[in-house]
This record gives C-alpha cells, structure tokens and sequence, in this order.
C-alpha cells in the first residue's frame, strides 16, 4: 500500500454567519501569528491601512476581534485594480491564487447584479481598505497555518434589511445569495447581516465540502468574533484546524457538484426528456431513482453529475424540462478512469470503441445504426465489433490519444 500523506484542514463553522474580520478574528484565534500575516500584508502597495487584533467576548464565549482602519472610505476600485494590486505583490503563490479566486467571486457576482464585464466592476464596501485587508489577511492567516482544505459548515444568514452603498437591501443581500448558490444556507429570524459578502465570497472561492465537521485529528480552534453582540447566539464564527491522512494511492479527486431534485408530478417521458437534455447540456451523467415521499406518494430524484463551471446553466436546464421549484447540490470527487477512443469496422460501417482497463466497449449509437441498415440484432453487431477490435489489437495495437472524463462517462 502506498504511504498516507497528511493534509491540514480549516473547517468553518458558520452558526452565525460569516464576515471577512470574522475569518481572519477566527485563524487569529486559531493560532495563525498575527506579525506574520503583517509581514504578508505589508508587501501590498496599500498604504494607510492599520490591522488591530482583540480579545474579546461574544455571548459569553472567549474570541478574538480583527479591526482594520483605512483613510480611503471614498475610494471605489475596479476588480482589475485589486487584481493588479496582489499580483504585483511578492505574496506566496497559494496567497495570490486564493485572494485572486475571492475577488473573482465578488467581481462575477457584480458582474450579473449591475450587467458590466467583469474587469470594469466597481467595488464599493469591498474595494476599501478593510475588505482588501480581510480577504488577503484570512487567505495570509491560512497560509501561516499551511492550510490545504478549506471546508465549511451550512451557512446562516439574517433577515430584515441591510444598508449598502446602493441604498437599502434584502437581507441576506442579492451579492451573498448569489455567493451562496449551490452552498447548504438557512435563515435565522435575526434582523443583522449574519453573512457578509466579504464571507460569502471566501466561503465560495476556497471550500471544497459543505457539511459537517469532517474527518480529522483536531489539533487547534478559534472564534472570530463579530462587531456586536446577539441577544440569540454569540456573534462568533469557529474555525476548527486538523490533520487529515490521505492516501497516495488515491490522490484528490475531480471536483464535481451532483445537482437533484425531487419530482411527484412528471410523467415517464418527461424524466426521460430531463435527462437527455442534462446530458446535452454539458453533465457528466444524469439518472433517475424512484423514492417514496411525504405522505406516501411515489416519486423520483433526477440526479444530474457535472461540472462546477456548468451549474447555472444545468439549473436553468432542470428547471425547464421538469418545472421544479428548486434544486440542491451536493459537493463531490469523482475518479474517471482514462480510456481511449478507437475505431473498428462491420459490414463496411465505422463503430467507435471506448477502451480502457483491456476492456473494450461499442458505442451505442453507432451499433444501433449498424444493427438499422443491416437487419442484423443489436447483440450480434456489438459482440462483432469487440471482436473485430481484439483481431486488430492483436495484429497491430496501437496507442490512442486518452479521453479524460468523457462528458458521457459515469464517475
């Protein structure tokens, strides 16, 4: 058996919300030194910027506080400046990536909100000091820690209103329901910002896993806390640090989301419908199971495999062919095994051959037309076509360029 490698993960703990000070306040807490995450900060062409670091209390639970003060309350900076701004810092790479992949979260989502590239996004409570000081210090405070995961409980959010630059908002606010899309969130009837999109955004940028405490050997914690106290809960986000064994022989797998919704009210048809066009529009697979719902009626769950990159479109693709109200995700890894794509020839007609692992399988499609103009049956043309490719391998095999991750391809 191969040697386990070991990984250090930073699991968030989101019962009240999440904000940028209040990630930072927690890695503080944690461990992660302060004069460190200075030094990190400092090579930022940023000047006019203080980083204070409290003790404190949050409903009775011990806490540290990240304070940061700016001079520049009135200046609004695009993504492209704050993305100039760390890359021409001297940061360790894992610290550009992470902090450019927030800021890329934010600026996508300002992007939808406000219709403008992405590049031209002007950021307001987020392009300040204290945002930028947040995002690069938790991001700083994670590196300190050499943390290679980051996951994250369910994320709580307030109600109410919320003000903002652009007047008063919803709360939770249109740029952190965006942020929290595909990620397990529910409300609390608190009347406070709970989530931040400072939080919502680091959440959404560095998590791979949504859910709880996950396997690990604890080896430090902490609070950040908030700027007030709550008469329900502390005003505390918890961050628990811990090593974790990995296997080499498995290694870290493709992330995947595995979208699905419940249906008590489509035909057979339909389902069939549904999952040919999650297939069409980019998922790895698409299924349906049959389960047993509220009150004892009969159902199904399509279950949609894909790409992070295609969720939204997938979503939309769901929605459209089934009528649902909603759809969940669910984080995943997925191993696809490497085959090749070759070619073989019955009766004259090309059959394309998915190979992989010695074994060797005939695409559907082209068996079935083969099977349509020579009368012949389905199993009789696909046994010829394995057939015909083990006589070709044995006379001259040859190396076919690999197929990754076959969109068609089950995980």
């Amino acid at each position: 058996m191969a040697p386990a490698e070991s990984q250090t993960v930073a699991w968030f703990h989101c019962f009240a919300g999440i904000a940028g000070d209040m990630a930072l306040g927690a890695l503080t807490d944690a461990g992660a030194d302060i004069s460190e995450i200075r030094l990190l900060l400092d090579r930022l062409d940023l000047p006019g910027w203080d980083l204070q670091i409290e003790e404190s209390l949050r409903g009775g639970v011990a806490c540290t506080r990240a304070i940061v003060k700016g001079r520049d309350d009135v200046v609004v900076r695009t993504h492209a400046h704050i993305a100039a701004l760390i890359n021409d810092a001297a940061l360790p790479s894992r610290v550009i990536d992470r902090s450019l992949a927030v800021f890329r979260a934010l600026a996508e989502v300002e992007s939808a909100l406000h219709r403008r590239p992405v590049d031209q996004v002007h950021f307001h409570e987020v392009g300040g000091h204290d945002a930028i000081i947040d995002i690069v210090g938790t991001v700083s405070a994670l590196e300190v820690l050499d943390v290679d995961v980051v996951s994250a409980s369910s994320v709580a959010t307030g109600t109410g209103t919320v003000r903002s630059a652009h007047g008063r908002l919803p709360n939770p606010s249109p740029a952190v329901v965006r942020l929290l899309e595909g990620v397990p969130t529910y409300g609390r009837d608190v009347r406070i910002e709970l989530t931040t999109p400072t939080g919502a955004a680091i959440l959404a940028a560095l998590c791979t896993s949504f859910g709880p405490l996950p396997p690990m050997v604890v080896t430090g914690s902490g609070f950040g806390g908030g700027a007030g106290e709550i008469d329900e809960l502390p005003n505390c986000t918890q961050v628990i640090i811990g090593r974790r064994q990995v296997s080499d022989s498995v290694g870290p797998g493709q992330p995947a989301l595995i979208l699905e919704t419940n249906l008590d009210d489509v035909t057979g048809e339909q389902l069939g419908f549904a999952v040919s066009a999650a297939l069409d529009g980019g998922a790895f697979d698409a299924w349906v199971s049959s389960v047993i719902m509220k009150k004892g009626r009969p159902g199904h769950v399509l279950h949609v495999l894909t790409d992070v990159a295609h969720i939204d479109a997938l979503r939309q693709v769901i929605h459209d062919a089934t009528g649902t109200f909603g759809v969940r995700a669910t984080p995943v890894e997925r191993w696809p095994a490497a085959r090749t794509l070759e070619q073989v020839t019955v009766d004259g007609m090309a059959i394309r051959m998915k190979v992989g692992y010695g074994r060797a399988k005939p695409e559907f499609d082209d068996v079935a037309l083969v099977a349509a103009k020579t009368g012949a049956a389905l199993a009789d043309v696909a046994s010829r076509a394995e057939e015909a490719w083990r006589l070709a391998q044995r006379s001259s095999p040859t190396v076919a360029e690999p197929v990754l991750g076959d969109d068609r391809s089950p995980a």
